[in-house]
């Protein structure tokens, strides 16, 4: 499980990978960049990235490319994202989410040409939040001198620029630009000098600017002359307070200033830090990650260090979150045991002892799993070979995380948590470059699907970028990129994924020309990544202080290209847009969202800029420069004050870093009043209610070239709408189908009630609706959706579970074994609990809530133990069991058996285990209710039923040090009728091959027999086949202690037959499986291939055919004559003579040789077996079968 997206200040970014690809295209200059601070995408996952040999190479050779990578930082977003050059490791985006989670970015380590980092969701309200991740390939373009399209004013005001060259750090490839924000006037620059041949770095300067970037001075006098410096780091809520580090390759100290980099501190460590981490509110507080896995503590500001824990993941320490930890020096780490388990530590700072170490999760998680981010926790535990997720709620109690039965999630990030709500990205069973977006409850604990196939895209890292992009500035706002039937669209929602649209295309082109772009057939489809330097716009770009205003690449037509694109923008959230530009560009804000600034891509030299004021209709040229500059990046808003940006670059390839300072307050002629602004309602295709209100919005009229200044208000209004139908999405269980209206899924059963509902309370009763998170919709149709409140009623236990509390079947010896008790139905509070540990000792409890914490208990002998719950009151019981195995520490086995046999014949029964570990395996065979197991070393064993019934049969297998176990029950009878089903191919596409999704289905199956007959529910058995393709088959059983003779129940059961059978070829047994998706059931057809060739040439395998049917009809004749002497065939064609061959008769007491399980184990020999019998019956009606044992596999 990972994290993506993020969203707290102070985020840094590695960018190097960015210009390196940009170098390549390049005929005269190579640069990579390297960013740490503002929003960015999104990974699924984060390779390490290796330097590419190119760039191994000395800087010094002659004629060589200089390699620089530049590295763009806020000192605001600095504090916590060293750069570290030489340390290359895999950022995990499990801990980089929005808001407080992408602190684990800001603290990862970095390297020269790779980046480990996420977006910031609170410092990307000035970008948007990406939810995607690097940009394709970009076209490559030609130099043109006009530099665009636009309309230039007549008297264009000329912009204020100075530029300063780092002067004697040509040789430096490696630049980290700072600054610190706040309307702070200090920008500061580390350059170093990375050696490829030794892997670190061997020079370093650092420059620093007092005056917004005009002229900069070199510090190295101040911090040491010989001091080669590796990273910095600014404290996030004291802008002034930063930490300097030296490369450990010379000597391990830290450099401490108070004063914004004016003056510094020395002090030595005794460990070498590879991240650090501030506390969000406590300037003077911060823990130290170093190489060994160490973690260390300070509240001096980096003065003294005290050791916290040893053995720490990377990546995985949090400080706690105001208002939610009772202690404000709370530190969450996940710790590696010495066993070599990982658990989820916390402790105090300054007092993590192990007596005072808490665990707030029992038992062991998942390396890399630990996410404490807002409000929630997340923890990941695999159980059975699955992953399992849980989730704790404002540090309430770790619950199990709920997602829809079926969807088996190969692999889940989470994505966002700022919104009271959680974003997922879960990658299911049967999905491979596509993931499904799922959003919570308010808890995080129930999912509901939100868009299905979001598309990914591979990074030039490798990469797995999702394509998704959260509109700045207007709440539950969405884009997406959804691939569908090969293609791959972009829709766009205004309400958290519960409706979506594709986007509607401009009306005509740059040239005025009309464009014929009809829906659904044809529209708009944006590239939804972002530059990996934040000081690059990237490919979409929006700010919340200029809400509506979406500036992306894309093109028109049925799908997503990335040939013949151009530049798009929309001037009210999505309903229209106008094609701005024919080439791509890079497009910032500036004056808060009042104006945009555009620069071509930084593959083409430019001297010149573009600024609109009316929302990208018109554009006008002003130059920056009188040499063409290779822009890097580019800084706006250095200030709330003033207006100025700064351009970062390099005219060639051998001349040092050039910093341009330009200052555009020129442009506008005055402050803007009352009068400059329009009022702008926004709405969803005319529909003025978004998200269950009208907002209003004021924005300063388009052409009035007036500064909007910091007093800028954006919402002047938002009024509550009546609840309709779309501000509610699906509850958890339920689907939305054709008509729009949301049902239960077919594995879901709405009255289930759960068990902690006790009688005289009341419990929420879901309508199968809950409204979209932050929707503030009033009245309407809020109560026929809103779940409603109902007495608790009285039920009797169900649902009863038992296991340990580590889900394990083994113990060591002398050690506390905690068992867990669950039940899903029955009021837990008047319900009594009594568990028989199997060792002569047991605990009763008066209800279930005393058990909540587990019951513990230690074994003083080993052996295997008979576990058994008990849960009891008035209304009936359930009891449970499980086998304990003490001190016998083995991966998957199944269990095969019919699901049908003969009273007082020996029947076969077999287990699967994987991997094959032959002579190795100890099994354990419990059955019925033998207290005692059955023990061999074969993986089957033979035995007779003697007393009709449902049977429970268990096998548990020991192999190595573990133990599992696999349990079905079988129905035994005197005789019994069944028939073959098979499905519609597109069940296949569904199926999962596991033993919960049989259960559901056969289910399903049996309810949709149950309405083209009345034959008694409890006498149908429908069986499932494992393996695809899906086939099943139908038992009809007889009643239990019939009164009737046999002949008159065997008539029974051949019309309820003959009813069933004729239903199924009518087709009208069919059940709904999804939405759309319709399952026909059928009576399988056995049809006998051709005997002979109907060529007029017979080949010799036409000869050969028809040599095998005269030894079939021979092998039939003889089998006839004396079938009563071949073991096999008894079980077949006994057979009771007052009826044709078709009803299986009562079993003699002559002895039956024992069964194997190749006679019933595979659905292939059931047909082969159908047809012998088909064959020696002489009839035609093979859609039938009875026979004492069925052929199949069990699930």
């Amino acid at each position: 499980m990972e994290t993506w997206a993020g969203s707290c200040p102070g985020v840094r970014f590695s960018l190097g990978l960015w210009l390196l690809f940009a170098a390549l295209s390049l005929p005269c200059a190579e640069a990579d960049i390297t960013c740490a601070s503002c929003s960015s995408l999104i990974q699924l996952r984060v390779e390490e990235l290796r330097l590419d040999a190119r760039f191994a190479e000395s800087t010094e050779e002659p004629g060589m490319l200089r390699q620089i990578q530049v590295e763009f930082q806020d000192q605001e977003d600095a504090s916590q994202f060293p750069d570290v050059e030489g340390i290359k490791e895999k950022s995990d985006y499990m801990n980089e989410s929005p808001k407080k989670a992408l602190r684990r970015v800001k603290r990862s380590d970095f390297a020269d040409l790779s980046w480990s980092g996420g977006p910031d969701f609170s410092a990307s309200e000035d970008r948007g939040t990406l939810l995607d991740g690097q940009k394709q390939s970009r076209s490559d373009f030609r130099w043109n001198r006009d530099e665009g399209k636009g309309n230039n004013r007549k008297d264009e005001p000329k912009l204020s620029s100075s530029t300063f060259a780092l002067t004697g750090d040509s040789a430096h490839n490696h630049a980290v630009v700072y600054w610190s924000g706040q309307n702070s006037s200090v920008i500061l620059i580390l350059t170093k000098l990375y050696d490829f041949h030794i892997g670190s770095v061997t020079e370093s300067t650092l420059w620093r600017s007092t005056d917004y970037g005009s002229t900069y001075e070199r510090m190295n006098d101040k911090v040491g002359s010989k001091t080669v410096l590796s990273y910095l780091y600014v404290c996030p809520s004291n802008k002034r307070k930063m930490m300097v580090l030296t490369d450990p390759e010379f000597e391990s100290s830290i450099m401490i200033s108070s004063d914004e980099g004016a003056s510094f501190q020395k002090y030595r460590l005794t460990f070498y830090v590879l991240s650090l981490l501030f506390h969000p509110f406590k300037e003077d507080w911060a823990l130290a990650y170093s190489h060994d896995q160490r973690l260390y503590s300070s509240v001096d500001f980096g003065r003294k260090w005290q050791l916290v824990h040893e053995h720490v993941t990377p990546n995985r320490f949090y400080w706690s979150v105001l208002g939610l930890d009772k202690e404000s020096d709370l530190v969450h780490m996940e710790a590696h045991t010495p066993d070599g388990n990982v658990q989820y530590v916390t402790c105090r700072a300054l007092a993590c002892s192990e007596p005072n170490r808490e665990y707030p999760f029992p038992g062991y998680v998942d390396i890399n799993s630990l996410i404490v981010q807002d409000d929630y926790i997340f923890i990941q535990v695999p159980t059975s070979g699955r992953a399992t997720y849980y989730v704790s709620y404002k540090r309430e109690q770790f619950i199990q995380i709920k997602l829809p039965k079926y969807s088996l999630p190969k692999d889940l990030h989470i994505v966002s948590t700022d919104e009271k709500q959680v974003f997922a990205a879960v990658q299911e069973w049967n999905q491979n470059d596509t993931y499904n977006l799922y959003l919570s409850d308010t808890r995080g604990i129930y999912f509901t699907l939100a868009m299905e196939n979001v598309k990914t895209t591979r990074g030039l890292g490798g990469n797995q970028n999702l394509d998704l992009y959260e509109v700045a500035g207007i709440k539950g706002m969405l884009i997406a990129n959804k691939r569908q039937d090969n293609q791959v669209k972009t829709y766009i929602t205004y309400n958290k994924g519960r409706d979506w649209r594709l986007l509607q295309a401009p009306s005509a082109d740059l040239g005025g020309n009309d464009i014929h772009c009809i829906l659904p057939f044809c529209s708009l489809h944006l590239q939804l990544q972002m530059s990996e330097n934040p000081y690059l716009s990237g490919a979409i770009t929006t700010k919340s202080s200029a809400p509506g205003i979406i500036v992306a690449t894309g093109n028109i037509g049925p799908e997503l290209s990335y040939n013949n694109v151009g530049m798009f923008i929309s001037s009210d959230a999505g309903n229209s847009w106008r094609q701005i530009f024919e080439e791509e560009h890079n497009v910032w804000f500036l004056d808060k969202g009042g104006a945009l600034v555009a620069v071509k891509q930084p593959s083409v030299p430019t001297r010149n800029l573009w600024m609109s004021f009316d929302e990208g209709r018109q554009w006008t040229q002003h130059t920056f420069s009188s040499v063409p500059l290779f822009v890097d990046g580019v800084l706006v808003e250095a200030g709330t004050e003033n207006q100025i940006m700064t351009f970062f670059g390099h005219f060639s390839h051998r001349s040092e870093w050039q910093l341009i300072k330009i200052d555009y307050k020129s442009i506008f002629s005055r402050k803007c009043t009352e009068e400059d602004y329009q009022t702008w309602h926004l709405h969803n295709q005319g529909e003025p209610c978004v998200m269950g209100q009208k907002q209003i919005y004021m924005k300063r009229r388009p052409g009035n070239y007036c500064m909007l200044g910091k007093d800028y208000s954006r919402i002047l209004s938002a009024e509550s709408c009546i609840c309709r139908a779309h501000d509610f999405e699906c509850d958890y269980g339920y689907e939305r189908r054709g008509d729009g209206n949301c049902r239960p899924a077919f594995w879901f059963n709405p009255t289930t009630v759960s068990g902690s509902c006790s009688h005289g309370q009341n419990y929420l009763n879901s309508t199968g609706y809950r409204k979209v998170v932050l929707n503030n919709c009033t009245k309407g149709v809020k109560e026929m959706y809103t779940a409603r409140k109902q007495q608790c009623p009285n039920r009797s236990p169900k649902g009863l579970q038992l296991s340990t509390r580590d889900g394990k079947l083994t113990a060591h010896l002398g050690t506390n074994v905690t068992f867990v008790v669950n039940l899903d139905e029955g009021d837990s509070l008047r319900t009594n609990i009594q568990l028989d540990f199997g060792d002569g000792t047991a605990v009763s409890y008066s209800n279930l809530s005393w058990t909540e914490e587990g019951i513990k208990h230690v074994y003083k002998s080993a052996g295997i133990f008979r576990v058994t719950a008990l849960a009891e009151n008035s209304l009936g019981y359930e009891s449970t069991t499980l086998y304990l195995h003490v001190t016998c520490p083995a991966e998957y086995v199944q269990l095969l058996a019919p699901f049908v046999v003969i009273r007082n014949k020996e029947v076969n029964i077999s287990a699967v285990v994987l991997p094959n570990q032959p002579r190795t395996v100890t099994y354990f065979w419990w059955l019925g209710n033998n207290s005692e197991p059955v023990i061999s070393l074969d993986a089957s064993i033979s035995h007779t039923f003697s007393s009709e019934g449902m049977h429970s049969v268990t096998v548990q297998v020991s192999a190595g040090s573990s133990i599992l176990q696999d349990t079905r029950t079988l129905a035994v009878k005197e005789f019994f009728k069944s028939l073959l089903l098979s499905f519609s191919p597109n069940l296949d596409e569904f199926n999962p091959d596991i033993p919960e999704w049989r259960h559901d289905v056969s289910r399903v199956i049996k309810k949709s027999l149950l309405q083209v007959s009345d034959f008694p529910e409890e006498q149908l058995l429908v069986a499932m086949f494992p393996g695809v393709p899906t086939a099943a088959e139908l038992f009809l059983l007889p009643r239990k202690n019939q009164s009737e003779t046999r002949k008159k129940t065997e008539e029974q059961l051949e019309k309820a037959s003959d009813i069933i059978v004729s239903a199924l070829n009518q087709n009208l047994v069919e059940f709904e499986l999804k939405p759309g998706v319709r399952v026909i059931v059928y009576n399988t057809q056995l049809t006998l291939a051709p005997l002979v060739d109907s060529s007029p040439r017979h080949s010799s395998s036409a000869m050969l055919m028809l040599l095998s049917v005269v030894f079939l009809g021979l092998a039939v004749f003889l089998i006839y004559k004396f079938k009563r002497k071949i073991p096999w065939i008894n079980i077949y064609a006994e057979v009771n003579q007052e009826k044709e061959q078709e009803m299986i008769g009562s079993v003699g007491q002559d002895s039956t040789p024992k069964i194997t399980l190749s006679e019933f184990a595979t659905s292939k020999e059931l047909m082969e077996k159908e047809l012998d019998a088909r064959v020696k019956r002489g009839v035609g009606n093979a859609c039938e079968s009875t026979r004492e044992i069925p052929n199949c596999t069990s699930v």
